[in-house]
């Protein structure tokens, strides 16, 4: 398993199986980078909090106070470092496999909304 990003809120992982070790971390590397999504960031931290439910898995993603500090399992400190968060409040709740919470993280991380998509979708509710 690998996680790969640019340090500016685009990250991404991969697995990838073969029978030596190189030719895997090569073929993890081409899915994450694939599989990269954009990540709204406020300052260095998420807008706003979130969770997600992926099998056994369960996160839960709030933000943090500018100097705070990341508080995260391993799995998720790992994807917020390539990702550019630094301050985030975390927990994982059910099963802590890796593959799990990482599927759960990116459910969630998508879900996040930019202040402007929670106008359109305000606007488009009540009309």
């Amino acid at each position: 398993m690998v996680v790969v990003g640019n340090g500016k809120g685009k990250a991404g992982f991969g697995i990838g199986k073969a029978n030596e070790v190189p030719e895997a971390i090569k073929k993890a590397v081409e899915q994450a980078r694939k599989n990269m999504i954009d990540v709204p960031l406020k300052d260095s931290t998420i807008p706003h909090g979130v969770e997600s439910k992926f099998g056994p898995s369960k996160v839960i993603l709030k933000p943090a106070a500018k100097g705070h500090g990341m508080v995260a399992g391993r799995t998720m400190r790992a994807f917020f470092d390539v990702c550019g968060i630094r301050d985030i409040t975390c927990k994982c709740l059910g099963s802590t496999n890796p593959i799990n919470v990482l599927y759960a993280t990116v459910k969630a991380l998508k879900k996040i909304k930019t202040t402007g998509e929670e106008n359109e979708t305000a606007s488009v509710k009540t009309t």
